[in-house]
């Protein structure tokens, strides 16, 4: 602000003092010039004129040689180099003076009043004076009028440098106090607000433009010291309503964990009260007694299948929770897994199943796809589980298709039938642990659940995709193995 503001403003006032004083200046040494040029030339006619009449009356009363003589006698007085004398007819007759200035005496002259300079800048003037007996012609030699006019244009230049100057000084003076002082009490104030002060003291001034920023600067900083307030307790509320929400995601969190906990063990009451309802009336049927080893055989056989199923259900249910605790652990697959090899083995392994027997299956996944972070085993039994799904879906008579495309550094692979679909009512806890749209007693509801923790643990994910409407299509996607 110091140096800124004063000093463009000095610069621009020197400028406008430069504009004005330079044409000045020039014009005024102009008119001197032109006014000792003008007194020069008088003054010459005023001295011919006398010679010339002194002269004029010497030739009617003297002789030759006394006109001579007072020819030469003229030479030298206020500057007279040359005389010379003519007939009425413009003839030269006599002729006194140094000899350069001799030599510029016309050879004829005519009767006539003149004024000449010889040369352009001459110091010397030639001036005719006409008279009766006939025309008297004078050298003179005058001064320089550069050197008459250069102290008058010196006092002239230096006057004008001393009003600039003072007028420049005057003007800084004249901003420091009015302006510059005022704004730097201005900027200091503003300065003490940004730093925590609550009042903006704006320092008096004279100046009503100044007085007028300076309150509409008091005016703006109360304004947004207000605003700083309410956005302090609109801060405060956003901060309050944050623990409350997350108090009541907390709640929620716990109450979903316990809605889960509820649906997995009604799920597997069900799943598991079944199988045992019938082994406990197998077993009472066997103590009873009276049964033929025949009957007592298919008995243990149907008790083993039930116990079977609850070991499925239970094995299957391990599955569900060994991938998060894999994930929790941070632990990772041991190898990487090639979707291509495990598409191919889980399709030689379904082709002699009797479900598969009348439903197409079809493969199209090319080769060089990237190394997933899924094992083999794990990536098998994924596709297994959805490749079953699906033909149990479709029934006799249905397609299934598995393909594979690259995305990004990993893998998307596709899984979908023309079947039904996925009832829309069961899709949003499709994945869900006890879950299923098969027949009691076809499935356990742990097949997705299952695929969904393999498939989150390495990193992917896997989804319904909901917009297709052909039948079903389940979407994997895996990252690329990392090795880390």
């Amino acid at each position: 602000m110091r140096g800124g503001l004063r000093l463009q403003i000095l610069l621009l006032l020197g400028g406008l003092l430069l504009l004005a004083f330079v044409p000045l200046f020039y014009a005024v040494a102009t008119y001197t010039s032109v006014t000792l040029q003008q007194l020069r030339v008088g003054h010459a006619r005023a001295l011919g004129r006398a010679i010339a009449a002194h002269v004029a009356e010497a030739r009617e009363r003297r002789s030759d040689e006394e006109l001579m003589g007072l020819l030469r006698a003229e030479i030298g007085t206020e500057g007279v180099e040359a005389i010379g004398v003519y007939s009425p007819a413009g003839e030269r007759l006599a002729a006194a003076g140094e000899p350069k200035a001799v030599a510029a005496l016309p050879r004829r002259a005519n009767n006539r009043e003149g004024l000449r300079e010889q040369g352009a800048g001459a110091a010397v003037l030639t001036l005719t004076v006409p008279s009766r007996a006939g025309p008297v012609v004078a050298v003179l030699r005058v001064d320089d009028q550069a050197a008459r006019a250069a102290p008058l244009v010196r006092l002239v230049a230096l006057y004008m440098a001393v009003v600039g100057l003072s007028l420049l000084v005057i003007a800084y003076f004249a901003l420091t106090r009015l302006i510059v002082r005022p704004l730097d009490g201005l900027s200091r104030a503003a300065e003490r607000v940004a730093g925590g002060a609550r009042r903006l003291l704006v320092p008096k001034t004279a100046v009503r433009e100044l007085a007028e920023l300076g309150q509409s600067f008091s005016i703006m900083t109360e304004r947004l010291l207000l605003e700083e307030d309410k956005l302090r307790t609109k801060v405060d509320e956003v901060e309050r309503a944050t623990v409350r929400l997350k108090e009541a995601q907390d709640r929620l969190v716990r109450s979903e964990r316990l809605a889960s906990v509820g649906r997995l063990a009604a799920g597997l009451a069900h799943e598991i009260g079944n199988p045992i309802s019938a082994l406990i009336g197998l077993q009472d049927l066997v103590l009873a007694g009276g049964l033929t080893p025949e009957e007592e055989r298919d008995f243990l056989t149907r008790m083993r299948k039930e116990t079977e199923r609850i070991n499925r259900i239970l094995r299957d249910l391990l599955q569900f929770a060994r991938p998060a605790a894999e994930r929790i652990s941070g632990e990772a697959p041991a190898e990487p897994g090639d979707v291509e090899a495990a598409a191919r083995d889980t399709a030689a392994l379904v082709a002699p199943q009797r479900s598969l027997k009348e439903v197409a299956l079809e493969l199209s996944v090319p080769g060089g796809l990237p190394a997933v972070s899924l094992g083999h085993e794990p990536l098998m039994q994924v596709i297994l589980n959805l490749v079953m799904n699906a033909a149990d879906a479709v029934g006799p008579g249905g397609n299934v298709r598995v393909s594979a495309i690259r995305l990004g550094k990993g893998v998307r692979l596709t899984v979908e039938d023309d079947g039904p679909g996925v009832d829309a009512r069961v899709q949003a806890q499709l994945f869900e642990p006890f879950v299923t749209t098969k027949e009691i007693g076809k499935g356990t509801g742990l097949g997705l659940a299952v695929c969904r923790g393999l498939v989150e643990a390495a990193g992917g994910s896997i989804t319904l995709d909901s917009d297709y409407g052909r039948g079903a299509r389940f979407v994997v996607e895996l990252p690329a193995f990392t090795g880390e």
